[in-house]
């Protein structure tokens, strides 16, 4: 198939009516990190999709295989495993993970099942001093090594000393817990490629979990993730946030196989919009878009920009709640704008210095046409002082509304229940494609097809 030509930045921002990103950031009075000047040209085609792959049990057989098992995966916190004995299960597609802090500070992993008959041993989270199967009482140390089993002198076959639990490789960045079930698979280093060097200012490990909320949605969980790797679909699914964001106005970086990044700025009017007044920006993002706002009306003084007063209004906040003066350091950007990174498959984490959304998808049990989505919400504290507890996770069922949830029920949960009604609708409507395919942009969902194309790596393997 013969490829149009890919465009440059610079076509992308005249066609969007607006600043590029990167003229945004010259602009800006602190110096701008090296990670937000960086701006890859990548260009990975114009092929379609085969809708197969979102609901097809085959290509869903084949995730479990051959996906789930050989990627990185963040588990948890580290902060939630903060005591010997500490556990947590983690569970994706059919396996089943439990993750412990062991008596000398070790985090270690375990498949999450008896030896003896295959009973899960743990579920959920919690603290326990040994892994003790509650059907037959067979017991493991947090190390994983065998303790013992009632009447073992029926089992003379078996030989305590390898009868151990057998282990998952771990390892941890940014303050996550990550598994690998592959114990030949590349470091977790390797695996992040950019992105420990990027959020190295950020420091996402000094923050404590806010907010956690997990819903079931029904589509496949391919089609919950694309649909928060690009903004393409702001102006038709979000216009009330129109006024605050440049959506056409974004940035998209693909990394290596694993690593991707869109950067929407926020406090610029959306290109598809004219005649719109600073004031109007700023009120609208106070009423709609706003982690702190007294909800009062607001005049921006003649000759400042709306991105311009509103990061003043977060450095002083944000000064104040982290004790520390962000106005210093910190650029316009880093304050206010969605910088939305992922790491494949299912890891996607904000960057900045405002709370940090995180987003991870996985599939529902064996069913291809349905996922769970988590939303979590990472908040910074004062240096030198105790870490806040992290919160418990909010369940909600495929029926309920993220507005429902506590912590979503302003602006932030609006856009969400927005993004959760096209999920089950584009489910649905893909098995009418009569083509049998999904058309991409080049540019602005590049990074679904970068997804795309790692997925098939690993699957094609």
């Amino acid at each position: 198939m013969n490829h149009p030509k890919a465009l440059t930045k610079d076509q992308i921002a005249e066609r969007s009516r607006g600043e590029s990103y990167q003229q945004m950031l010259d602009k800006e009075s602190n110096p701008v990190p090296d990670s937000l000047r960086e701006s890859t040209d990548t260009y990975l085609g114009s092929d379609n999709l085969s809708v197969d792959r979102y609901f097809s049990p085959e290509f869903q057989k084949l995730e479990e295989d051959k996906l789930w098992n050989r990627t990185w995966l963040a588990a948890c916190r580290e902060s939630e495993l903060t005591q010997a004995g500490s556990y947590f299960v983690y569970d994706i597609s059919k396996y089943s993970i439990v993750l412990t802090r062991t008596e000398a500070g070790e985090i270690k992993a375990y498949y999450n099942a008896c030896l003896h008959r295959g009973r899960q041993l743990r579920k959920d989270c919690g603290t326990a001093r040994e892994f003790k199967c509650p059907f037959h009482g067979f017991r493991w140390s947090l190390d994983g090594d065998f303790l013992g089993a009632p009447c073992e002198w029926d089992f003379p076959h078996i030989e305590k000393e390898t009868f151990t639990l057998p282990q998952v490789k771990v390892d941890t960045w940014g303050g996550w817990v990550f598994i690998n079930m592959d114990l030949e698979a590349q470091s977790l280093a390797s695996y992040l490629g950019i992105l420990p060097e990027h959020f190295d200012r950020w420091k996402p490990e000094n923050t404590f979990k806010a907010m956690h909320i997990e819903k079931v949605i029904e589509c496949n969980w391919k089609v919950a993730w694309e649909a928060f790797i690009e903004s393409y679909h702001t102006v038709q699914t979000h216009p009330q946030i129109l006024p605050y964001l440049g959506d056409s106005n974004s940035q998209y970086d693909c990394w290596g196989d694993n690593i991707s990044r869109t950067i929407s700025p926020m406090g610029v009017v959306s290109p598809h919009l004219d005649n719109i007044r600073p004031d109007q920006t700023v009120n609208d993002w106070l009423e709609h878009g706003a982690w702190l706002t007294d909800q009062a009306k607001v005049e921006v003084p003649e000759g400042m920009s709306a991105r311009q007063w509103l990061a003043e209004y977060y450095f002083k906040h944000y000064s104040e709640q982290y004790q520390t003066d962000l106005g210093s350091f910190c650029t316009q950007s880093e304050i206010m704008d969605s910088i939305l990174y992922s790491v494949f498959p299912n890891f996607a984490p904000w960057a900045g210095f405002h709370p940090n959304l995180t987003y991870r998808m996985k599939p529902y049990g064996n069913d291809p046409q349905m996922c769970t989505m988590e939303i979590i919400v990472l908040m910074r504290f004062p240096e030198g002082t105790e870490r806040p507890a992290d919160c418990g996770v909010q369940k909600l069922g495929k029926d309920q509304l993220f507005s429902e949830a506590e912590g979503l029920e302003g602006g932030l949960g609006r856009v969400f229940d927005q993004d959760f009604s096209n999920l089950k609708m584009v489910q649905k409507g893909m098995h009418n494609l009569q083509s049998g395919e999904v058309v991409l942009a080049n540019y602005q969902e590049i990074r679904i097809r970068h997804f795309n194309q790692t997925l098939d790596k690993y699957l094609n393997a």
